[in-house]
């Protein structure tokens, strides 16, 4: 019997180390939660889960992280574009710059973004007039939102416009396609996934999303409480298994609407390639 090259030398040990790996850093802490709160009996598992406070803070979390992803991708889609595409002074900078949210502590982000957006900060001052107040209310937590996750688009989509070839946008033009019909027909389609990719990157992110958030949101109840705020609540409280069963909800909602992009996501890389 012939036997079967690999390409990587000793992949079962490789992959009994990949999976032990993954076991130890991922799916035996995600399991500690779910198995704390099957200690709970239903009822109060459903009491913890459904109260009118963590309601509140899942339409807070959810919705602005929803809403927070959908700006990175438009936004996110013209900082890669520009960059890719145009030579400008500053270019390198600002590339630079789209890193930043990474390598930013957290803590700082929030405080920096609650000094411009408070109300006697640089921006907050100007809103403030209109009636529009950002920081310490439900705006402030967008706009953390918006900064921890716009790196995520950015560096998903720039490869691919890098790697985009130009000579398809010349072969629509030739044709007689107008610019708007050649970024709808040609470009578009070619970086959807990427799009789709980075949208559900910046969505996990501003999910879990703490240390920039709390400070410039005001943690009002029922107006400006994150869910991971309400986590961290009960367990100052002593309160394990409350603390593990709110989580355990954003678990499985944030899994649920992952799997939905991703699947979202090769429907389309499918429809792309049956296309081509």
């Amino acid at each position: 019997m012939a036997r079967v090259h690999r390409v990587l030398p000793g992949f079962g040990l490789s992959l009994g180390y990949t999976l032990a790996y993954l076991s130890l850093v991922i799916l035996i802490p995600l399991s500690a939660v779910f198995i704390k709160t099957a200690t709970m009996d239903f009822d109060r598992f459903w009491s913890v889960v459904t109260s009118d406070r963590v309601v509140a803070s899942y339409k807070l979390s959810f919705g602005m992280s929803l809403l927070a992803a959908a700006i990175n991708v438009v936004f996110g889609l013209l900082l890669a574009w520009s960059i890719v595409r145009y030579s400008f002074p500053g270019k390198k900078i600002i590339d630079a710059l789209v890193d930043l949210p990474f390598a930013l502590p957290t803590a700082v982000a929030g405080i920096a973004l609650t000094a411009l957006y408070a109300p006697n900060g640089w921006l907050g001052q100007l809103f403030e007039p209109l009636g529009i107040k950002i920081a310490f209310g439900p705006w402030g937590v967008l706009v953390a939102l918006v900064f921890i996750g716009l790196p995520f688009v950015v560096r998903t989509v720039q490869p691919i416009l890098e790697d985009f070839e130009v000579e398809f946008e010349e072969a629509a033009t030739s044709l007689g396609a107008s610019r708007w019909q050649t970024v709808r027909m040609v470009v578009f389609p070619a970086i959807l996934p990427a799009l789709l990719t980075g949208f559900a990157l910046a969505f996990a992110r501003a999910v879990g999303e703490y240390g920039s958030v709390i400070f410039i949101a005001g943690n009002i109840p029922y107006v400006s409480e994150i869910t991971p705020l309400m986590i961290i609540t009960r367990l100052e409280e002593f309160d394990y298994q409350g603390a593990t069963a709110i989580a355990s909800v954003m678990l499985i909602v944030s899994f649920v609407l992952l799997l939905l992009i991703n699947l979202l996501q090769g429907w389309t890389a499918r429809s792309n390639r049956r296309n081509a």
